[in-house]
């Protein structure tokens, strides 16, 4: 059931949070891993360690997905899987800044049912089951209702603003940044920005959780053609996101100049 899941998910990330805190990002240990694939920490191999144990036991049956495990072919064969990544905003971690997040989701048949995002430094703990609605610390939240683009609170990296990207002129939106892109769908989902996109190659560990979060906080989701979000794929990589209230995502879904699907 979405809500047991959901009860594991939340006491799996609170443990998470007090490993990763043990450690200063700016002397912990770091590597950067093959291929310009980003940094990793000591914390991150840590708190990953914990969560795949403490999880698959606790769900034999269930496939793994985590950015710091090996990736194979066993969760294809699974109706179920945990999708992780132990700490999002790695490179937040290390400056020593407060704005990355454990993310913690399970997935059934390709679509998100249960979801944990938290930020330890912050105690902030963002949740949802299917159907139960979004929370953040046990109260219930939603997205924004706004539904034009121009002047919209957006969280959106400089380079998906360019004009090549655009059908007509870039939209003039307020603009904002957080390192961590499960934060920034958490931050949509609580209302606090009217929408977020990315239209880069996107790791489903990212933003799975901030799916169920922010859809069952009013919003829609879709990768920067449109289309539903599914997960667990033998590529785990989406094609963008963007998330806004149903209107608004539209309206910015439509703004983007086409491409190549299979890009």
């Amino acid at each position: 059931m979405p809500e047991t899941d959901l009860e594991l998910l939340i006491s799996a990330a609170q443990a998470a949070g007090d490993i990763a805190t043990r450690y200063n990002g700016q002397s912990a240990k770091t590597w950067h891993k093959p291929d310009d694939a980003g940094p990793v920490t000591e914390a991150d191999l840590a708190v990953n360690e914990m969560l795949e144990d403490t999880l698959r036991k606790a769900r034999p049956d269930y496939g793994w997905l985590s950015e710091e495990s090996l990736d194979n072919t066993d969760r294809q064969q699974t109706d179920k899987v945990f999708i992780i990544d132990p700490i999002d905003g790695t490179r937040s971690f290390i400056e020593g800044s407060d704005t990355w997040a454990h993310a913690l989701a399970v997935v059934e048949k390709g679509v998100v049912t249960a979801a944990v995002i938290y930020l330890p430094r912050r105690e902030k703990l963002y949740s949802a089951a299917k159907g139960g609605g979004a929370q953040l610390n046990g109260a219930r939240v939603g997205t924004a209702s706004r539904n034009e683009m121009e002047g919209a609170r957006v969280l959106v990296a400089r380079p998906a603003m360019a004009p090549e990207l655009w059908k007509d002129t870039p939209p003039e939106f307020d603009r904002g940044y957080r390192p961590s892109l499960a934060y920034r769908t958490a931050l949509v989902a609580q209302g606090r920005f009217d929408a977020m996109l990315t239209l880069r190659p996107t790791w489903e560990w990212d933003v799975a959780a901030g799916d169920l979060i922010l859809r069952e906080a009013g919003a829609a989701t879709s990768d920067r053609h449109g289309a539903p979000l599914r997960f667990n794929n033998p590529d785990p990589r989406l094609a963008g996101v963007v998330a806004a209230n149903p209107i608004l995502k539209h309206k910015i879904c439509a703004a983007l100049a086409p491409t190549d699907k299979a890009q």
